[in-house]
């Protein structure tokens, strides 16, 4: 049986996917704003800080006036409100982040000040203007770029933004994605085990692979081998407006095919790569939405995800593409002859790489301790130690 090779088939499902390229940004709340990309740079519309601050506790002067001994006249905490302006010849305490009072125009430390018991404070040296000032706009001037577009926003990003008064942001929109996973030996992660039955792990895995990459996940859902409750499930899905929806299990060639049985009809392309783990792959519209079926294995599922799907979203995302690496093999490996292998590796220190695990496809404990996938050629059926294999980050 001659199988398609994972090129073609990453060029198809490319071509399938293609109009979920064309998007708007969307504008959202700062608080709900992190790991998503900005659409375009945001500018400050204040300076920052707003108003001349203290940098630490201790006395506003006035430079000139010191060394001396000097009467205290008050004090400014940091809260809202102008302070009176200072005299010349006198001081304020004052506390870090406190508005540096007019006239004044350095701040003293406390640990240099001494207070008399008349209630002056002594000042041993000369400071000069601007000592522990902040000034207004030293950090940045309104109208300044604050954030570059095309930036992932973190917490520090949140925080520059909330400091500067911003409330929203334009980002890039999500890729709407419905999960459905189908099976009915699968059960929810946690139930008891039945016999014949095992955790339904590929729908955490998709959901999630779908979240790292800033996609929205619209429906999630778990089916038995039953077409009409699959189609129902496909409805619900176009219901609650995704634009992808990511099946597992059903398109091999078994009897109880829910996946394939309803979308063959239907047009899909049901297919087998040269590729393993992953082989059987299908792709389909359905009213309109396009449908991306892997297999029911969970490390086919979780790799056939990572080929064929991630790229699309990262792009979508504004993400950069997963890093490829090439590494020396710790150890001789062997592949099969006609199929694009992606073993599960370990990156070691120097540059090196050891497989982890076997080859088979429902070895999750296996890919779960990996850190790297190894791209074996369709090619290759062995390659020594010493040998450059190219690896994928996980």
């Amino acid at each position: 049986m001659a199988r398609t090779p994972v090129a073609e088939h990453e060029g198809r499902v490319r071509a399938l996917l293609a109009p979920l390229r064309t998007r708007e940004p969307e504008e959202v709340p700062v608080a709900a704003a992190l790991g998503r990309v900005l659409a375009e740079a945001v500018v400050s519309p204040i300076d920052l800080p707003p108003f001349r601050n203290a940098q630490m506790d201790g006395v506003a002067v006035v430079a000139a006036d010191l060394p001396g001994t000097l009467p205290l006249v008050g004090e400014v905490a940091a809260a809202a409100g102008a302070p009176a302006p200072l005299v010349a010849g006198t001081v304020v305490r004052i506390m870090t982040g406190a508005p540096v009072p007019e006239g004044a125009d350095a701040v003293v430390p406390i640990e240099e000040v001494v207070t008399t018991d008349d209630g002056r404070v002594s000042i041993a040296r000369a400071v000069s203007p601007g000592t522990f000032v902040r000034d207004v706009g030293s950090d940045l001037r309104a109208g300044a770029e604050l954030l570059p577009g095309g930036l992932r926003l973190g917490p520090r990003h949140l925080a520059a933004l909330s400091a500067a008064g911003i409330t929203s942001v334009p980002v890039l929109s999500r890729a709407r994605v419905a999960v459905i996973s189908t099976g009915s030996e699968l059960v929810a992660p946690g139930e008891a085990l039945g016999p014949g039955q095992i955790a339904d792990s590929n729908g955490t895995a998709l959901v999630a692979a779908c979240r790292d990459v800033a996609a929205e996940i619209v429906l999630e859902g778990r089916v038995v081998d039953d077409a009409e409750a699959f189609e129902a499930l496909l409805v619900a899905a176009v219901a609650a407006d995704a634009e992808l929806i990511l099946t597992s299990g059903g398109i091999s060639m078994g009897a109880h095919e829910v996946v394939r049985d309803t979308l063959e009809p239907l047009g899909a392309t049901v297919d087998v790569l040269a590729m393993q783990p992953g082989g059987p792959q299908a792709f389909a519209a359905f009213r309109g939405i396009p449908v991306v079926c892997f297999p029911g294995n969970p490390v086919s599922s979780q790799l056939s995800f990572l080929l064929f799907v991630e790229p699309l979203l990262r792009e979508i995302a504004g993400l950069p593409d997963r890093i490829r690496v090439s590494r020396v093999l710790d150890q001789p490996i062997t592949s099969v002859a006609g199929k694009r292998q992606f073993l599960r590796g370990h990156a070691l220190p120097d540059g090196r790489v050891e497989q982890v695990g076997g080859a088979s496809s429902h070895l999750v404990a296996a890919l779960a301790a990996a850190d790297v996938l190894l791209d074996v050629p369709e090619d290759a059926t062995e390659l020594p130690a010493g040998a450059t294999v190219e690896t994928w980050e996980l």
